[in-house]
């Protein structure tokens, strides 16, 4: 059986120049990556919502939308790292690039030779920012977890009398025979005690009025 072929890195291309998105496209797929084009900001958002690239290279002045408003609508919408093309060498442009998080910075024109070396750079640098916010992600989700259990434990101690061993374990064997993540059990239970303490909240009130 033959083995797949590896996918290839999908860079992302944003220039109203058509000829600059040829040259850039053609030295890219030379290097051997795939890559896609779009000359307005717009038609970059509509070929990230078919798949996200690894990296989008963006010219920051643009008819519409500029680069700088698109590097702002990737941070915060997406994952995808960028670094901006500029006609431009002064300082103002480099400190918005840095600004705005871009993880290079190309003047024009563009030197082939240069290329290459800058993009693998930026490239480098957007998987470890990505891989950065992976973590976070996953470690906020965890601590949020965390505390959902350590919450829910404490809940089953006051509500059984137990120790905190003992609620942790019951807990646990319940989630485990229900076959579900325990911080789900956990969100469960303190959203069906918060539940109760709201119908306890109306029988009080209930009784006062009588």
């Amino acid at each position: 059986m033959t083995p797949a072929a590896p996918v290839k890195r999908l860079i992302l291309l944003v220039d109203d120049d058509p000829l600059l998105l040829e040259f850039l496209a053609e030295v890219l797929a030379h290097a051997g990556y795939d890559t896609v084009s779009a000359p307005s900001a717009a038609g970059a958002i509509r070929q990230i919502a078919v798949r996200e690239p690894d990296l989008a290279l963006l010219d920051i002045t643009m008819p519409g939308m500029s680069g700088l408003e698109l590097a702002r609508h990737l941070h915060e919408n997406t994952s995808v790292g960028f670094m901006f093309l500029s006609a431009s060498a002064d300082a103002e442009s480099a400190r918005l690039a840095a600004q705005y998080g871009a993880v290079g910075f190309l003047l024009k024109p563009i030197d082939a030779a240069r290329l290459l070396p800058a993009f693998e750079a930026a490239l480098a640098r957007a998987d470890e920012i990505r891989q950065l916010r992976r973590t976070e992600v996953n470690l906020n989700a965890a601590l949020a977890a965390g505390r959902e259990t350590s919450v829910a434990v404490g809940l089953l101690m006051s509500r059984f009398q137990s120790d905190r061993n003992t609620a942790f374990e019951v807990l646990r064997d319940h989630a485990r025979s229900s076959r579900r993540k325990i911080n789900e059990v956990a969100d469960q239970l303190l959203s069906a005690e918060e539940m109760l303490n709201a119908l306890h909240a109306g029988f009080v009130s209930r009784n006062k009025g009588k």
